[in-house]
């Protein structure tokens, strides 16, 4: 962002005009000189703010980018649980999805290039508060408990937390769940939700969506409570398996940041707050999930 410093010594220039003019006349040439060069000062001010304002008028996130700092000059590091589709999944060797895509239009527009880091997911708020990444995008929901370790963006997307059983299962509904084994993915929601209503001691936790699925063929489970858009992957991949029609909560999906780095998440609010407007990103949900 531009500054511009305008110098002058008002009681410099009294002092040699004094020097060379002296008296009334001199006082009254200095006042008017000094008055000119204060109203100058004023204007150029004046100029440079509207200048500034017009800049960041065109320029938005360019502006904002010069504000904040990011783990390694010019990159936006994002990190992710690459087992969530179609939120964050991998095609060959590249992880694509909603939020592969959400995140390379905002470091576009800021300017970046965005790297992708496939973590854990209970490793990401970890990571991002130590200011290891700049960002955690994982179809990731705001509550209590993050928020007590890391700031959040604008929602940019609404999920739905689903039963997945076995197409023989007794479970007809969510008031079925009681005295249940229920599996869930560490550290997400459907495993926070779960270990509050039904108790820890009745929740089996998995390192991803798959696994628990693989626990909820085996027989080691019960059910598997997880996004809805993945859960539907899996069932489609898994044959004998079927969702409950009632839904078992609905949440929305932000962009985790550090604390310490708030201009970061303002930068990227602004850009994510456009691109929603603009229909941005709803183009790229609507590209992953169609509609029923």
């Amino acid at each position: 962002m531009k500054k511009v410093f305008a110098l002058f010594s008002a009681a410099l220039v009294s002092a040699l005009c004094l020097a060379s003019c002296g008296g009334t006349d001199s006082t009254s040439s200095s006042s008017e000189s000094s008055a000119q060069e204060s109203s100058a000062s004023t204007s150029s001010a004046e100029s440079s703010a509207t200048e500034s304002s017009s800049e960041e008028a065109s320029e938005g996130s360019t502006d904002a980018a010069a504000e904040f700092t990011t783990v390694t000059e010019g990159v936006l590091t994002m990190a992710t649980n690459a087992e969530f589709p179609p939120y964050e999944y991998y095609e060959g060797d590249t992880i694509v999805g909603i939020d592969a895509e959400v995140a390379q239009l905002i470091a576009d527009e800021l300017g970046l290039t965005l790297e992708i880091t496939d973590v854990a997911f209970d490793s990401i708020v970890p990571g991002v508060q130590s200011g290891k990444y700049d960002m955690g995008m994982a179809g990731m929901t705001i509550d209590e408990d993050r928020l007590k370790s890391v700031n959040f963006s604008t929602p940019y997307a609404t999920g739905i937390q689903a039963v997945i059983v076995t197409e023989d299962s007794d479970i007809a509904s969510i008031d079925d769940l009681t005295g249940k084994k229920i599996g869930v993915q560490t550290s997400t929601t459907g495993d926070i939700y779960a270990s509050e209503d039904y108790g820890m001691e009745n929740v089996v936790q998995y390192d991803n969506g798959a696994l628990a699925v693989e626990g909820l063929k085996s027989g080691k489970v019960d059910c598997v409570i997880i996004d809805n858009e993945p859960a539907k992957a899996y069932v489609a991949a898994n044959e004998g398996l079927k969702l409950l029609e009632t839904e078992y909560a609905v949440e929305d999906y932000a962009i985790c940041f550090s604390k310490e780095n708030a201009a970061l998440q303002e930068a990227v609010n602004s850009v994510l707050e456009d691109l929603i407007a603009d229909g941005s990103v709803q183009e790229i949900v609507d590209k992953y999930i169609t509609a029923e």
